[in-house]
């Protein structure tokens, strides 16, 4: 666990189990879903992504789907059990190759719990490792949006400029110099408490 850090091993334990069993329900298995436990912290709404990789794959590698949502609009369990079954069967990235039930135990999954975002007057003052980044296009531009999680630059090898030029470009659908100006894009920063199955 790391500062800042607020969920428990058996809250991430109960979390990890419950995206589990409702992406295998998404996926026609059998409904093995838990009633979640009484601790507060799982009760009270929570952003967050879940992401499905294939074992063994090595960082930042064999994703296989990842969704998510920026603001915190139901109880954290709540979330967590939908977007594990969206992921599955709704990432547009996969469409062409849609993960299976019989695939399911060969990934791994990860859910990033997000803490609130801050705006960055100057978007070089990430620490790459620890921020993750939101940028939102401004004008002409309004609408075009882009997120990546903390965990992505360090995955990738990414300094600050890449991170920021990588997410306008292919996240937001803007030029990759956006984040240098902010009457065409503004960057927000946040941190998030990521964990996984081992």
């Amino acid at each position: 666990m790391q500062p800042g850090d607020r969920l428990g091993p058996d809250e991430r334990s109960f979390l990890l189990r419950l995206a589990r069993a409702s992406a295998a329900e998404a996926l026609g298995g059998p409904s093995l879903v838990e009633r979640p436990p009484e601790a507060p912290l799982l009760h009270e709404p929570g952003a967050c992504f879940v992401t499905f990789r294939r074992r063994g794959a090595g960082p930042g590698g064999g994703l296989r789907g990842c969704l998510g949502t920026l603001e915190p609009r139901e109880p954290l369990w709540q979330a967590v059990k939908r977007l594990a079954a969206e992921t599955v069967t709704g990432d547009p990235r996969f469409f062409d190759r849609p993960v299976t039930l019989a695939e399911l135990p060969e990934l791994q999954i990860d859910i990033s719990v997000l803490h609130p975002r801050r705006k960055l007057d100057d978007p070089l003052s990430l620490e790459l490792g620890k921020d993750g980044i939101v940028v939102e296009g401004q004008g002409s531009c309004s609408g075009c949006r882009g997120v990546y999680l903390p965990q992505v630059a360090t995955e990738h090898g990414m300094g600050k400029e890449e991170f920021l030029s990588s997410c306008c470009s292919h996240k937001a659908g803007l030029s990759a110099d956006a984040w240098r100006d902010p009457k065409r894009c503004i960057v927000y920063a946040f941190r998030a408490e990521v964990f996984g199955e081992e």
